[in-house]
């Protein structure tokens, strides 16, 4: 499970009101929800792209601080997927991704991969 922080002065619920909708819009009905270490995430059992086995996002909450998106993208084998003729739907499930992130964070690839970085530096013991 990957957290997402969104962009200064935003807030996740602003940027998607119906976060549950916009789960089932972009990657299939929502089957059910699972708590993840306190927060009540969306889970869709049976996503609309073959290459996702399994989505489970929603909104993570804290005392005093913004909410994240918790997000786990299950992916079936690539070869699997291949095999199945579904080679073209890999790089949709790319763009599905990416576009779900930046709309609900408001930042692109490269800035959330620098956000993360940033943390495990932070996290990292001084010598």
């Amino acid at each position: 499970m990957k957290e997402y922080k969104m962009r200064r002065g935003e807030h996740l619920e602003d940027r998607m009101p119906d976060l549950k909708g916009e789960i089932e819009d972009r990657f299939g009905p929502v089957a059910g929800t699972e708590e993840w270490e306190g927060h009540e995430l969306y889970v869709v059992e049976d996503p609309e792209n073959p290459v996702f086995e399994r989505v489970v996002a929603g909104a993570a909450s804290y005392s005093g601080k913004k909410d994240k998106l918790a997000v786990h993208f299950e992916e079936r084998p690539a070869e699997e997927v291949i095999a199945e003729g579904n080679a073209d739907a890999a790089a949709d499930a790319v763009d599905a991704k990416n576009a779900f992130l930046l709309d609900a964070t408001g930042r692109d690839a490269k800035s959330r991969r620098e956000s993360m970085k940033r943390e495990v530096e932070d996290d990292a013991p001084d010598y």
